[in-house]
């Protein structure tokens, strides 16, 4: 056994880390299909998240954190390679309770505000040499516009969408990639900070359409509901209402695409269902 606390049996890499940087056992580690996470203090007895990440786009996502400076993210306190050591939410508040007791505009606004926060740190993200390795969208669309013709109408519809959309690009900065409410905890003293960014560069409308997706495609079909988030939305962003709209088809066709490759078509016949009610709304 460590002098640094218990480490899970048959994890030597966890071993490696807890000892390369001093830190302490604060929880059990557990696996993700893109990282491994464990629960940590530092030497100086600060909480913290160590991060071992597994795939490429996790690596990328860690990169953009390190180049923000916790500019609406947790900020990194150390890196090496795949390892990413974080500061950690500790804060007792949790938006996709909020959206439950009732207060779901404000959880809205909340997300717009970190997101608006990281994309204003864009040029400085970007100025930097080299930069950090992000993905353009039309990349990030690259699966949608492949295999459109094999789906159903609504994705062929929102892939020509999604290709005027890029064609027309606005307000380019630097995107997260996946806001939402399990994605913007609370850091107590710091405020709402996001977690796991995708890495991702192109027109800021791009990363609110997922948020429109959550907590939950139940919640998002609700009655009325759409309506009333893609309001606050736009009066928080500043967004025009038609151009989010398109972003939100767009982003529902990719994400059923996504799930159809899965093979989970639940998630992928209510990802098209919230985005045929966009188009509804245009």
């Amino acid at each position: 056994m460590s002098d640094l606390g218990p480490v899970s049996p048959g994890y030597a890499a966890d071993a490696a880390w807890l000892n390369r940087w001093r830190l302490r056992p604060d929880g059990d580690a557990r696996t993700t299909a893109s990282s491994r996470l464990m629960p940590v203090h530092t030497w100086a007895g600060e909480p913290a998240m160590l991060k071992l990440s597994r795939l490429e786009e996790e690596r990328r996502g860690g990169q953009l954190m390190i180049a923000l400076h916790g500019n609406g993210v947790a900020r990194v306190l150390r890196h090496d390679g795949r390892a990413v050591l974080l500061e950690r939410a500790t804060g007792e508040r949790d938006l996709v309770a909020m959206v439950r007791a009732g207060a779901d505009d404000e959880a809205t606004r909340v997300v717009c505000a970190v997101g608006e926060r990281l994309h204003g740190a864009s040029e400085e993200v970007l100025a930097l040499r080299p930069p950090p390795p992000l993905v353009e969208l039309p990349t990030w669309f690259r699966e949608l516009f492949e295999r459109a013709d094999d789906l159903e109408p609504f994705h062929r519809h929102g892939a020509a969408i999604a290709d005027a959309l890029l064609e027309d690009a606005r307000d380019r900065v630097v995107l997260h990639g996946d806001l939402h409410h399990g994605n913007v905890l609370d850091f107590g003293e710091r405020g709402w900070l996001a977690i796991d960014p995708k890495g991702l560069v192109g027109e800021r409308g791009f990363d609110y359409a997922n948020l429109l997706c959550n907590p939950s495609h139940e919640r998002a079909l609700e009655p009325g509901r759409l309506e009333r988030q893609l309001a606050v939305v736009v009066d928080a962003t500043g967004i025009e209402r038609a151009r989010m709209l398109d972003w939100l088809v767009a982003w529902c066709a990719l994400s059923s695409t996504w799930f159809a490759i899965d093979d989970d078509p639940g998630h992928a016949g209510s990802s098209a269902a919230i985005g045929r009610l966009a188009l509804s709304l245009r």
